[in-house]
């Protein structure tokens, strides 16, 4: 069922900013309806909006939508006007309040599963997904400059905000599956990123060695870890996987007491 009009909605996901030609710098922001449906809002110059409507994660917001029609993902909305912050979902009891709008919606426990659906017909491009197992965590060397194009189209905007930076490394995980199947997956969280810029001006090794400390030693000894993956439009109808890993849930697990969220 195609969405229409003012929904409500529990912010998830906010990628790292990326060059646009059309939007100058965009962020993928993604959430569920309080009716249990994933949408993914796009376009959102986000840090252009005013500092009152720079919602957060979990923020609950309520946004006038409509589905993009260039879009063929179903879950692809345009925001029709800057989302208003109604509420915020807080991290007592364990997540309480959080776990239970994740209800709304299934989660995955096998890759290859998720990835048929992602296909003709359905063409499900947001889910949540839980690995049975993480084994590492890695991160590779990419370009650090934005490709020419994307540079040369920051420049002609009049910005009021500091050009965003890119990340020179991708962090992924390792991890399988409840068939044992094993995948490598790119993390693209803006938590990620900010948190390796955090330590950058000490070196890019020890700056990648703070980002493996929280999302590996951290997260994954101390936390009951699951994922928020999504596609891109470019890549979802010709890449055998299409997802990335967009956000991470990371609350404590039931048995130890709760500690301070990191963001």
């Amino acid at each position: 069922m195609t969405l229409s009009g003012k929904q409500k909605v529990l912010i998830l996901v906010k990628t790292y900013p990326t060059p646009s030609r059309k939007y100058d710098e965009l962020v993928c922001t993604a959430g569920i309806t309080e009716t249990g449906k994933w949408v993914r809002l796009y376009p959102i110059v986000f840090r252009a909006l005013p500092y009152d409507k720079q919602y957060a994660k979990y923020d609950i917001v309520e946004v006038d939508i409509l589905k993009r029609t260039k879009d063929f993902r179903p879950e692809s909305y345009r925001p029709l006007g800057a989302p208003v912050i109604k509420d915020h979902l807080d991290t007592k009891n364990n997540w309480k309040q959080r776990k239970e709008w994740l209800t709304k919606v299934p989660i995955f426990t096998n890759l290859p599963k998720l990835i048929a659906k992602s296909k003709k017909p359905n063409f499900l491009s947001l889910a949540h997904f839980k690995p049975t197992k993480i084994i590492n965590f890695i991160w590779e060397k990419q370009e650090e400059q934005w490709e020419e194009k994307a540079a040369k189209q920051l420049e002609l905007f009049d910005n009021n905000f500091k050009k965003v930076k890119k990340i020179p490394y991708k962090f992924k995980y390792i991890f399988e599956d409840d068939s044992g199947h094993r995948s490598k997956l790119m993390i693209e969280d803006w938590e990620i990123g900010r948190l390796y810029l955090k330590y950058a001006n000490k070196g890019e090794d020890f700056a990648c060695q703070k980002v493996k400390e929280q999302y590996f030693d951290n997260f994954v000894h101390n936390r009951d870890i699951s994922f928020f993956l999504g596609t891109t439009l470019a890549c979802h109808a010709v890449s055998k996987n299409p997802f990335l890993i967009i956000g991470i849930f990371y609350p404590p697990h039931t048995t130890i007491p709760e500690q301070l969220s990191l963001f």
